[in-house]
């Protein structure tokens, strides 16, 4: 990349920074995306802080036919192999 397309990148990405900073003040500020009835601040996000919460989501809906080890054996399969390709990606720098 040439010396010009770096100071257009890094500007870019300052910019990008600076308006995605002021997004996210703009959007706590307002007290978007915040539950009416359920003002636990930030506790609001983890859900044992909800009263009822078995009520809000019926564990009968869906039922996978995977069973819970190989659903964690495969979750923990997909992060080895993210890290190996971020550390394959790294080197070819």
């Amino acid at each position: 990349m040439s010396p010009k397309g770096k100071k257009v990148f890094k500007i870019a990405t300052v910019v990008l920074a600076v308006a995605v900073l002021l997004l996210a003040l703009w959007i706590m500020v307002r007290g978007m995306g915040l539950v009416e009835g359920l003002d636990f601040g930030a506790g609001a996000y983890y859900y044992a802080d909800i009263p009822d919460f078995d009520k809000i989501v019926r564990s009968d809906v869906y039922d996978s036919q995977l069973p819970l080890w190989l659903a964690i054996l495969l979750f923990l399969a997909w992060g080895a192999l993210m890290y190996l390709l971020w550390l394959w990606i790294d080197r070819r720098k």
